[in-house]
Formats: C-alpha cells, sequence, structure tokens
C-alpha cells in the first residue's frame, strides 16, 4: 500500500476541518437504515438476518433523539424509513431478538395455574357465611353522610 502524498494529506485535514460532528451522526443514522434494509432481505439478493436488523434500529433510534433540536421536521423522511425497516421485527420478534422465546416455545412450558372453585352458594347458606365481600363490608368505617364523607343537607 502506497503512502498518501503530502497534497492528499493536505486535502483530507482540509475536509475534517469542514467536518462537523452533526453531519458524521446525520450519515451514521442514514448508513445505519441502508445496511439495516439490506439486512431485513430487502436488497436484491440479500438474506435476512433479523438481528442485525434489530441492532441498526436500535442505534438509529439512540440517535434520533441528539439530532431532534437541530434539525427536527427534516428528520422525516428518517423516521419513515425507520418505521418502515422495523416492520420486519415487529412481524416476527422473536426471530429480531434470539433472547425472546416464544410463548409457545417447548424450551418454556406454559405454567396453568389451577383456581379454587367458589362453595356452592347452597353451603354458604348453610354455614352462616354471606361471602368474602360481606366481611369487608363490617370491616369498613361507616361514613355518615353522602361522597367522601361530607355532610347531606337537609
Amino acid at each position: 500500500m502506497r503512502q498518501p502524498s503530502e497534497e492528499e494529506i493536505a486535502a483530507l485535514e482540509a475536509e475534517l476541518e469542514k467536518l462537523t460532528v452533526d453531519d458524521v451522526l446525520l450519515q451514521t443514522v442514514v448508513t445505519l437504515l441502508n445496511l439495516g434494509a439490506r439486512k431485513a432481505g430487502l436488497a436484491e439478493g440479500a438474506t435476512a438476518d433479523l438481528p442485525q436488523v434489530k441492532e441498526a434500529i436500535d442505534a438509529a433510534r439512540a440517535l434520533l433523539p441528539i439530532l431532534e433540536p437541530r434539525h427536527g421536521e427534516q428528520l422525516a423522511p428518517v423516521r419513515d424509513a425507520l418505521s418502515r425497516l422495523q416492520m420486519p421485527t415487529c412481524r416476527n420478534p422473536v426471530a429480531a431478538d434470539p433472547r425472546r422465546r416464544s410463548p409457545r416455545s417447548p424450551s418454556r412450558p406454559r405454567k396453568r395455574h389451577r383456581r379454587k372453585a367458589p362453595a356452592p352458594l347452597s353451603s354458604r347458606a348453610a354455614s352462616g357465611s354471606q361471602g368474602s365481600n360481606a366481611s369487608r363490608r363490617d370491616r369498613l368505617p361507616r361514613s355518615s353522610g353522602g361522597p367522601a364523607g361530607l355532610p347531606l343537607s337537609s
């Protein structure tokens, strides 16, 4: 590999002087969206790699709040592209994040909770119980008056 000439180095340094962090951030977001689209399989001949798409989305979303104050409405096409890029990962969130498991995944069986059946009404009446709500009502302080304990006018 050849070494750059003095003129090439001077030209690169002049370009770096003009470059701003804002320019790099904008270019990074656009690059992430383009790479994410390719990784989503949207480019001809590309295969989908949804974890890579999710990573590109997350990185672009992290940079947007930094760019919002200076660019606001100019970022509308970027937000639109980001929304379209999120669709494949929304359709298949498990493939986009391998740490997530499907609720029906065989490696994570469903937990079944058994509820106790309430006692039949006839047995409650025979025991003199009025149900669990009645005992709670008996413990509540009685208010004298209308709503919020305010006295009723007569």
